[in-house]
């Protein structure tokens, strides 16, 4: 479960980004988006969803290009760019576009999340000296590195390496260790590297490679971070699968059967000359056709690639981050899956939703909680982005937002910011002019 994370020097994010999925303060109602975990003694509270609102190019997906950054750092465990090109977020591979542009002295790229899992709460932080924004030739350094495990110092890493309390993790050590300690915190301290993470190194390899195994296993298979929902392309694998064999997978057809499509079924097969399944629509007589050949509508094909997203976050208590998200879907559809994260017969794993929108539906307070909704601004001087939640609201002196209150009517008279008027007649009256027709 996903509780917060934060980014700070991060593209048009210049001051610190916090992300927090933690339940504001005094804020009350729809009780069902609380979602509760017991970590040692203590209560840790999550909200479920979160909705992301903001005019064009203000940062919203920033937000998730971060969340897939940082996570792609500690995947591979260095800071060094990468050739695998397996998402459009260029970052990922390129992190010289990663520092705010506007930024000069070379200013750390700071990144920290904390999250729940296997009973354990997990709060990691890196600073990063990536220079300034476009120096591909760079010599990149870790800063700062830091892990706490249920609020307790396991190690920090400055100038310096050292260690905390490694009783939090006892369980979780590395068999005879105890006997071997002195050495091999100096072996940690010699090989420290300044393009790679000590956690997914010498302390995976020397210390405790469960709790690594722990935190990469999440953040690969729980923290699902999909940048840019419209390059979506998911693939699904069959054992030793026949060519020109037809495979349907009951619960998505049965899904897309409802969603809306234009043949009998939906299905996957294997091309006589590819090794892929490509996903196919099924008619009567059996003849197939490849959906994506322009049979099924552009959002029959979005949702089916979507949908599998959703049963996986709802099956294993994933983080689903998905951007634009309600791209080429009806509302009726993404107002049924958003409140399959709110149904807690259903979301029985602590499965949390967070998406960027531009649909206006979601301004609800019977659908979200203040501090659910999200939104985010972009200064036209700065041009840097601020993120906020509604519920921030009634603090430092601004007036308060109440539960009855009517959001999107608020939001388009713009009380709540994060919006923009947009006017393209002064373009069409020059061009106009120029054409000597006015």
């Amino acid at each position: 479960m996903l509780l917060k994370f934060t980014a700070k020097n991060f593209k048009s994010f210049k001051n610190e980004l916090v992300f927090s999925m933690e339940p504001a303060p005094k804020q009350k109602g729809l009780d069902y988006s609380i979602l509760n975990e017991k970590i040692a003694s203590k209560k840790i509270k999550g909200l479920c969803s979160a909705v992301i609102y903001g005019p064009n190019a203000s940062g919203k997906t920033n937000i998730i290009s971060a969340m897939e950054v940082f996570k792609a750092i500690i995947l591979r465990g260095t800071i060094s760019n990468t050739s695998d090109h397996t998402t459009p977020n260029t970052a990922v591979t390129n992190l010289e576009l990663v520092p705010n542009s506007t930024t000069k002295k070379k200013s750390p790229v700071d990144f920290s999340i904390q999250f729940t899992e296997n009973g354990l709460l997990f709060d990691y932080s890196l600073s990063l000296d990536f220079g300034d924004f476009l120096d591909r030739d760079y010599n990149r350094k870790i800063l700062n590195e830091t892990l706490l495990v249920n609020e307790k110092v396991v190690f920090s890493r400055n100038t310096i390496l050292k260690f905390g309390d490694l009783s939090v993790i006892k369980d979780y050590l590395a068999n005879e260790l105890e006997e071997n300690m002195k050495g091999a915190v100096t072996l940690a301290k010699n090989n420290l590297h300044e393009e790679e993470l000590f956690l997914m190194n010498g302390f995976k390899t020397m210390f405790s490679s469960k709790i690594v195994s722990m935190i990469g296993d999440w953040m690969k298979n729980k923290f699902m971070v999909i940048y840019r929902a419209d390059a979506l392309n998911t693939t699904t694998k069959f054992t030793d699968p026949k060519k020109q064999t037809v495979y349907i997978e009951k619960t998505l057809n049965d899904a897309a059967g409802i969603f809306g499509i234009n043949s009998n079924a939906i299905g996957y097969i294997v091309p006589e000359d590819g090794t892929e399944a490509k996903l196919c629509s099924i008619f009567n007589d059996r003849h197939t056709a490849l959906a994506a050949e322009a049979f099924e509508s552009y959002g029959t094909i979005r949702f089916v690639q979507m949908f599998p997203l959703v049963m996986r976050a709802l099956v294993n208590g994933a983080t689903l981050v998905i951007d634009e998200f309600d791209a080429s879907l009806h509302p009726m559809a993404l107002m049924n899956i958003v409140n399959l994260f709110h149904n807690d017969e259903i979301n029985k794993k602590n499965a949390q939703l967070i998406f960027n929108t531009h649909n206006p539906i979601f301004l609800n307070a019977n659908l979200f909680r203040r501090d659910e909704i999200k939104f985010v601004e972009r200064d036209d001087e700065t041009h840097c982005s601020i993120h906020y939640s509604l519920s921030d609201f009634g603090t430092a002196g601004q007036n308060g937002v109440r539960k009855n209150d009517d959001y999107l009517k608020n939001y388009f008279i713009n009380r709540y910011g994060a919006i923009k008027n947009v006017d393209f007649t002064p373009i069409f009256e020059q061009l106009l002019h120029d054409r000597n027709e006015v």
